[in-house]
């Protein structure tokens, strides 16, 4: 294979993962007299090789328990043919689509981190590593659970860096990318039952160890067995797949445990790299209507050094203010990265007009104090958005009680308004663990509050407070008490204040392509963004009137009319784009 070769299929994997970054000369070549001799790429690897071989692990379907089921049951473990109903179809906020893109497999990554999967059927569509579920099919198990508690968060974007340090899933339950990989391939997404980590484990690795390269997943990817990928050296191994040392393990003499955590260490490789189009020099993201509007009014596109994402955003807003003053502002009508000047996978028009900008406006609108004054509630144009959502990712990287659980729990049938206001939650010296997640280690745990609302229960999904000082949950704590003391630094809150801070939070998500992760909110309660704009301007009232409990104080800041909402929906959807 030649060099160029090599640096096109490098290059086609990051373009793939959303990002335009590309390290030239990352791949020593042979035969160039002008070079000094370099090891071959046999004994070095291919650096970004862990990304290719991710995306083979990702897409694996023979690490769910079905599949152990069907191996105990005399099944061929090089056959993934078993036919887990569970991925039969897609669920979609319609009529699931069928067959879905591994009907007859079982569970993998991509069953709920959807991309061109089911591009062109009907409820589909391209995704940013998310499903079209409001929440996430499970497969069957004796526990009687179909779906998960919430929908896939989206992955792309997911690990940029953050003040603080990264926290993952809505409730922040994990510490680390590589964290969540294992807890969701030893999980109840899987199929696996809180208790059958070790059962698990086993299972992954012997899958790995047995591979042979002969499924049609393997040949996608040049047919290697994952015992020849993992250890790096054999010639007979493709550059692009050739993993570097930081990546390799000798499979046959590994444990379990050994073999299992070199899994997850290359799929979280692989989930690291999944970003939106960025420049290579700044890392500004490009190819979304606002980010070209910033672009062609030499607007900046990223904060300065030392400049909070909030300043930035309030920055933004003052030259955009003068500039449109002085008349001097230039409106984008054209995709400038397609001849057509249109979107590729969306049917809006690519533009940013006077709409957009009226809704950017209101966006980044703030109040002159919290709450909103009656003269502001009166006039609207308050989005109060920034203070969650500052540019350019649209997320604050914290965690908010944005009254979603109230509202699902209040429509409950036989709930009504103030239910969940008066829902009896246990304090930090009354939980116990049959109040909180299973987990390995209490794995009968009644997860009351970590559940689906259901008619005549008090079941309900609480967020954080499921794992702050959680005892079987110790590697996120010192995070998740940074986001609750609400930058009271250095913070003196006791933990059993700090719990009831916790009451329904969750991470807030990024907005960016959002018209590829729809239905909304982590509950998939809402289709449509119109949808969550009018579901904000009602929960700021109730946050007003001290109707909504541990409602964010953010919320008590948003002051929005009815005719606001085309201009704020519009804004939005610019920051659509064509992730590929």
């Amino acid at each position: 294979m030649s060099c160029n070769r090599i640096a096109k299929r490098m290059q086609t994997s990051l373009a793939l993962s959303g990002s335009i970054l590309f390290l030239a000369g990352a791949v020593a070549c042979s035969g160039d007299e002008r070079s000094p001799a370099s090891p071959s790429l046999a004994s070095i690897g291919t650096p970004g090789a862990e990304e290719a071989v991710g995306e083979r692990l990702f897409l694996e379907t023979r690490f769910a328990q079905s599949f152990k089921v069907s191996l105990d049951n005399g099944g061929n473990i090089n056959d993934p043919n078993i036919s887990d109903r569970v991925v039969d179809t897609v669920q979609t906020m319609g009529p699931p689509i069928d067959p879905g893109p591994f009907k007859g497999l079982s569970m993998n990554c991509r069953t709920c981190h959807l991309v061109d999967d089911v591009l062109d059927s009907p409820g589909g569509g391209m995704r940013t590593y998310t499903d079209l579920a409001r929440r996430s099919p499970l497969p069957a198990r004796a526990d009687g659970k179909t779906v998960a508690v919430r929908n896939s968060p989206p992955l792309v974007n997911s690990t940029l860096d953050r003040p603080g340090g990264v926290l993952f899933h809505f409730d922040a339950e994990f510490n680390s990318m590589e964290d969540l990989v294992a807890a969701t391939f030893t999980g109840r997404n899987f199929g696996w039952l809180p208790g059958e980590r070790a059962q698990a484990i086993a299972h992954i690795a012997r899958v790995v160890r047995s591979d042979d390269g002969t499924g049609d997943l393997a040949k996608e990817f040049d047919g290697t067995p994952f015992r020849t990928l993992f250890g790096g050296t054999d010639p007979s191994i493709p550059e692009e797949f050739q993993l570097t040392s930081e990546f390799r393990m000798a499979i046959d003499s590994a444990t379990d445990q050994e073999v299992f955590e070199a899994v997850v260490k290359v799929v979280a490789a692989y989930v690291n790299g999944l970003l939106f189009s960025q420049t290579e020099d700044s890392g500004a993201p490009i190819r979304s209507p606002f980010d070209v509007f910033l672009e062609i009014n030499g607007l900046p596109q990223t904060p300065e050094s030392n400049e909070s994402p909030l300043n930035y955003s309030r920055r933004l807003l003052q030259l955009i203010n003068s500039r449109e003053s002085a008349g001097t502002l230039q409106f984008v009508t054209s995709n400038p990265n397609r001849t057509d000047g249109q979107f590729q996978f969306h049917t809006q028009p690519f533009s940013f007009g006077a709409k957009e900008l009226a809704g950017l406006k209101i966006f980044l609108a703030e109040p002159a104090a919290l709450p909103a004054s009656p003269a502001e509630l009166e006039t609207g144009k308050i989005g109060n958005c920034l203070s969650c959502h500052a540019a350019p990712n649209f997320t604050d990287f914290k965690a908010h009680n944005t009254g979603t659980t109230q509202k699902e729990y209040d429509e409950i049938p036989g709930h009504g308004n103030g239910a969940f206001l008066n829902l009896s939650i246990p304090t930090l010296a009354t939980r116990t663990a049959d109040d909180l997640p299973a987990t390995e280690q209490h794995p009968t745990a009644g997860e009351r509050f970590r559940a689906v609302p259901a008619p005549g229960t008090t079941l309900t999904d609480l967020g954080l407070w499921n794992v702050f000082a959680n005892p079987d949950m110790p590697e996120p704590q010192g995070k998740i008490r940074t986001i609750l003391c609400d930058d009271e630094q250095p913070c003196f809150v006791a933990q059993s204040e700090l719990l009831n801070r916790a009451i329904a939070r969750f991470m807030t998500p990024g907005l960016r392509d959002l018209a590829h992760s729809a239905p909304f909110m982590h509950t998939g309660q809402f289709d449509t963004l119109e949808d969550v704009i009018r579901f904000y301007m009602e929960i700021s009232d109730l946050a007003r009137d001290g109707q909504l409990r541990n409602g964010a104080a953010q919320l008590q800041g948003i002051s929005l009319i009815e005719e606001d909402v085309v201009s704020l929906v519009a804004f939005l959807k610019s920051l659509n784009e064509d992730y590929q």
